[in-house]
């Protein structure tokens, strides 16, 4: 034992007997003061300092020891699991307007090397993780010490700051030193020096004893503590170097909203009278200026072949013809891009890289009002054209059977069902791109992916805590039975902890389809397919809900899921949706066909410079 320091940080004080325990108490007063309410814990040895600090700091009112703070724990068996589900807490703080970080806690070992998915996603969604690691002491590292690795750096580049923190003696100045860590890493989550929010990752290393003495609480002290008010972002002006005034943008003009755009995009596109290509989890999705079956139509030369401009917000990830569109030599590129030091071009073809949209660019009356009109009557032809393809035929003979549900028809019901007060989490693969194509909302629910790097892993832990994090909202989360599967582990509630209330709608193809859709699935790779892409399972989902404790219901046909999206109850329940994917490759075809020829026959009949859009004709009403 070393020697000791005064319980507040200063050079004189009563003896400590547990650093580490005096160490943890001091860190989660600090998270807290720094904004910090939601915590998520991993158990272990290891980190039970941090794991008896959390658990009185997460006590009621009234029943919290002295100097400890408020904090929402949150208790996973699986790292995995606990790092998402802080991810989703953190997606819903940032969509309720106030971003806050969020904090998972591990144990050392391969504890902290499972956080790595999330981390990853959290690095490119620029999503702010704290990343509090224990660790045996230095003196133990490379001596073969039982569950030592090397943990500082494991992150990598994904990390805005990394520290390796040594363990905690008793030392006079030590809490104080520690409060100025933490304020230094929760600014750097925040990106509030940076504008690039992100992971953050302290390796915390502590001696034994591990568990709390009789020493009561320090004092919340101040001293350490940094304010780091948030770097204001200038905006730019039009006219101003590299600054174009809107007139000056050769036209015709598109604005493409990828994931995280926001609200701003949908402005500005109805201000400016410019057509909005906006993903689904863009924040944009909405009103009449924004088509839905927008990919279709960029293979229009009177649409697509006559962009000149584009101005891009978002990082879009969805679509090969949005990326070919981005890529395009004869367009001009404006990049908004106001976080960071980077920006999206993967088409390495931006001609001007701006903070934020010019003011100026609000203002005047709209452009050419015939150059939206062209692509709303494109789109509600295509979008009526893909309904009927998608229905049944009311030509057809009754039968007993039913024909089994599509993808892309079981979306459908989802987003007709998910109103503009819901939150809708989506997976990625077909259900995101299945949802691009159908999804026609005058005002859309509050739609969130993980397209940072796009995985399938974590969904439905980002979710739960999506749910957590919002619980006066509907939330439903959708997913391909493969994502399902990959995170099935998200659906385990421990005893002590509350219900998540999160509807679960799993279509299930018994296995990948989105590859059939890709040119992995043409039929002269049909021989390999099935076994190394199509991956084909016999898994009972509702023996797995049963293990669970999970509510499940199976259903096959449109009716029935109506009915089961419009009454989830509360706790987590799951709608497995059969739907075939055996004519997966050729009903995108269909469809994307269907949508083409109804679009060209809308625009062939009358002049695409000067007709206008008949009244009510809304692309997404």
């Amino acid at each position: 034992m070393t020697a000791p320091a005064a319980a507040g940080g200063g050079p004189r004080g009563p003896v400590r007997g547990a650093p580490a325990s005096q160490a943890a108490r001091v860190l989660v007063q600090e998270l807290a003061a720094h904004g910090v309410r939601d915590v998520v814990l991993a158990p272990g040895s290891r980190s039970a300092p941090l794991a008896y600090a959390l658990a009185e700091a997460a006590l009621p009112d009234g029943e919290r020891p002295p100097g400890a703070p408020a904090v929402r724990l949150h208790v996973r068996v699986d790292e995995r699991s606990a790092a998402f589900l802080a991810l989703g807490l953190a997606r819903a703080a940032a969509a309720e307007g106030a971003p806050r970080a969020v904090a998972v806690v591990t144990t050392s070992g391969t504890a902290v090397a499972n956080l790595h998915p999330a981390v990853l996603e959290a690095h490119h969604a620029g999503a702010p993780l704290l990343l509090l690691t224990a660790d045996r002491p230095h003196e133990l590292r490379g001596t073969g010490a039982n569950q030592t690795t090397v943990q500082p750096g494991i992150f990598g580049a994904a990390t805005r700051l990394a520290a390796d923190v040594p363990a905690p003696s008793g030392r006079a100045g030590e809490d104080r030193d520690l409060r100025h860590l933490v304020s230094r890493a929760v600014t750097a989550a925040l990106g509030a020096r940076t504008g690039d929010p992100g992971p953050v990752h302290l390796d915390l290393a502590y001696r034994e004893p591990l568990v709390p003495g009789p020493e009561p609480w320090p004092a919340d002290g101040s001293a350490g503590r940094v304010t780091v008010p948030p770097r204001p972002v200038a905006a730019p002006v039009a006219g101003d170097p590299g600054v174009p005034r809107r007139g000056d943008l050769p036209g015709p003009v598109v604005v493409v909203a990828g994931d995280g755009a926001g609200a701003e995009a949908r402005r500005l596109a109805e201000a400016a009278g410019w057509p909005l290509l906006a993903e689904p989890s863009s924040g944009s999705r909405g009103g009449p200026a924004a088509p839905a079956a927008y990919r279709v139509l960029l293979a229009d030369p009177d649409l697509g072949g006559r962009i000149r401009s584009v101005v891009l917000l978002g990082r879009p990830t969805l679509t090969r013809p949005v990326s070919a569109l981005l890529a395009r030599d004869d367009v001009d590129l404006t990049v908004v891009a106001p976080a960071g030091s980077g920006w999206p071009d993967a088409g390495r073809a931006a001609d001007r890289v701006l903070t934020g949209v010019p003011a100026a660019w609000y203002d005047g009356p709209p452009d050419d009002p015939a150059w939206l009109a062209a692509w709303q009557r494109a789109d509600a032809a295509a979008g009526s054209a893909v309904d009927a393809a998608l229905d049944d035929d009311p030509r057809a003979p009754a039968t007993r059977a039913t024909p089994p549900l599509t993808g892309p028809r079981a979306v459908r019901s989802v987003a007709e069902a998910s109103l503009p007060g819901d939150v809708l989490v989506v997976g990625s693969s077909n259900p995101v791109r299945d949802l691009d194509l159908v999804a026609r909302w005058a005002e859309p629910p509050l739609v969130l992916a993980n397209r940072g790097l796009a995985g399938i892993d974590g969904m439905l832990s980002t979710a739960a805590g999506v749910a957590l994090g919002l619980p006066r909202r509907r939330v439903r989360v959708l997913v391909g039975d493969l994502t399902f599967l990959h995170d099935v582990g998200g659906l385990l509630r421990l005893t002590t902890e509350p219900e998540v209330d999160l509807q679960v709608v799993v279509l299930n193809d018994a296995g990948g389809s989105i590859f059939a859709t890709l040119e992995h699935g043409a039929p002269e790779r049909a021989r390999t397919f099935e076994r190394v892409f199509g991956t084909p399972h016999a898994v009972d989902v509702a023996a797995l809900c049963a293990g669970y404790g999970v509510r499940h219901v199976r259903v096959s046909h449109e009716a029935a899921l109506a009915v089961a999206l419009a009454a989830p109850g509360r706790g987590t329940s799951v709608v497995e949706v059969r739907v075939d994917r055996a004519d997966r490759r050729a009903l995108g075809e269909r469809l994307a066909a269907a949508a083409r020829d109804a679009a060209r026959g809308a625009l062939a009949g009358g002049d695409v410079a000067d007709r206008p859009v008949a009244p009510g004709v809304i692309v997404d009403s």
